[in-house]
């Protein structure tokens, strides 16, 4: 038996950044992970599409180029290679957390992981030999999340004609007709790409709109770029009449009672993720679920039902995002090393979806302040007003400031256009420190630069837009 001071069940964003951090604070620590370092993120999510998705924009950059005064000879889009480029990304980074392991003595136990008695936790290795290791401090579970299939509507995973993100991240090539199931992050992330790589892609949601955890003057804007990009938009589709083959599906798609047929070589489940809680032994160890099945912790110290068991990440819940896990891991680890951090803010964690035009967003929709009627007002500046976006042939979208009335309070803010998941941090910093929307405009914006949409967002919301 080796013993530890923590040891994090999952090498995912939430338990790499909670072990790196005990670490730094003279904790040991140790991560049980049977596959290679990063979780989901790096793996199979965040870091391999960005990637794809960099493609993807160099792509359609080059379509136009001519309009830059570049002209190029004939286009070929090779998804292959693409591919392999982000696969060399996600090793990079994958490698870059083996490396700060060894820099902050954290010791990787490759294997399977299963709570034991007490503080311990048993790991079998890939030959099948069981060893158990004992936590001094806590033993934090950090598993993630996996995609869920939709075998309520036939589309049981298969891994060829009926994948998930997973899948879409190791093809050959893009497939020739595909729909996405699903017009969240995910969805409208991989929908880009394919498209930018010659498919015909069907986006396919139940919801009203795209994005539907985004503002609703955001989720039209990207429906308005994607359809000019001739993506096959489908909202508030039922689909039904499932059959699966070994190279192609069909099915009916209705949309207020009416039904097409639709045909596909791929369809890509996108419409959400269950926690990994199977396995691990949490049953045995007392350790408590919730109704919808996640771990059941205290949001403040993420202890479980079981003393010195914690839990992290997405097996806790919503929002299921790599940022959210990391601060989780930060936070918990400055507890059990003794620090006093500031408890993780839920209602300050920024949503980003990649696809282009990029959106992004802070804090409430102007649907949420309606439903809790708040007294508010709305500043808005499209890019097409930008000189930086104009520059850059990147005009589509804006920037959306909701604040309070009487004491200027940003109550939430929303880009979509060039960068959005970049702009979006100065609304982050702003509202996590109380600033209001007289402070932001204080700070002088450069010239030219996208941030002076956020400027102009603010002074519009003010009443006194200077460029619009």
């Amino acid at each position: 038996m080796a013993s530890y001071d923590v040891i994090f069940i999952g090498g995912g964003p939430a338990g790499y950044v909670g072990a790196i951090r005990c670490g730094q604070l003279g904790l040991s620590a140790a991560v049980v992970e049977r596959e290679a370092l990063g979780g989901t993120c790096v793996l199979w999510g965040c870091i391999p599409a960005k990637a794809l998705l960099e493609s993807a924009s160099i792509a359609n950059k080059v379509l136009h180029s001519a309009e830059f005064g570049v002209s190029v000879g004939e286009v070929k889009l090779d998804f292959n290679v693409a591919m392999k480029r982000s696969r060399g990304v996600s090793t990079q980074n994958s490698k870059g957390v083996e490396y700060l392991f060894k820099k902050n003595k954290v010791t990787w136990i490759k294997g399977e992981a299963r709570l034991g008695a007490g503080k311990t936790v048993i790991v079998k290795d890939a030959a099948g030999k069981e060893e158990k290791h004992d936590a001094r401090k806590a033993v934090v579970i950090a598993t993630g999340s996996r995609v869920r299939g939709l075998p309520q509507v036939g589309l049981e995973l298969n891994k060829t004609t009926v994948i998930s993100s997973d899948e879409a991240l190791i093809l050959d090539k893009a497939p020739k007709r595909i729909a996405v199931i699903g017009a969240g992050a995910v969805g409208c992330e991989f929908a880009d790409v394919f498209n930018a790589f010659g498919s015909e892609v069907h986006l396919l949601e139940v919801l009203p709109g795209i994005l539907p955890l985004e503002d609703a003057d955001c989720s039209a804007e990207l429906l308005k770029a994607f359809k000019k990009r001739k993506i096959n938009v489908v909202t508030g589709a039922k689909i039904s009449d499932v059959k699966v083959g070994k190279s192609s599906v069909t099915m009916s798609v209705e949309v207020a009672g009416k039904k097409d047929a639709l045909e596909v070589d791929t369809v890509l489940v996108a419409a959400g993720r269950a926690p990994n809680v199977e396995n691990i032994g949490l049953k045995e160890a007392g350790v408590q679920l919730t109704d919808r099945g996640f771990i059941k912790a205290d949001p403040k110290t993420f202890e479980t039902s079981v003393k010195g068991i914690y839990a992290i990440g997405d097996v806790i819940g919503a929002p299921m995002l790599a940022h959210k896990g990391s601060r989780e891991g930060h936070v918990l680890a400055d507890m059990l090393g003794g620090q006093h951090p500031h408890p993780v803010n839920y209602g300050n964690i920024p949503n980003a979806t990649y696809c282009h035009p990029e959106v992004a967003s802070i804090g409430l929709t102007e649907a949420q302040c309606k439903e809790k009627k708040l007294d508010y007002k709305v500043g808005k500046f499209p890019f097409s007003a930008n000189g930086r976006a104009r520059t850059s042939g990147e005009t589509d979208g804006f920037v959306k400031i909701i604040r309070d009335t009487k004491y200027g309070e940003i109550l939430g803010a929303h880009i979509i256009g060039p960068h959005a998941t970049e702009l979006i941090h100065e609304l982050v910093v702003a509202r996590e420190n109380e600033y209001t929307v007289e402070e932001i405009d204080l700070a002088i914006h450069a010239h030219p630069t996208l941030s002076e949409a956020v400027a102009e967002a603010v002074l519009d919301s003010m009443g006194k837009m200077l460029h619009a």
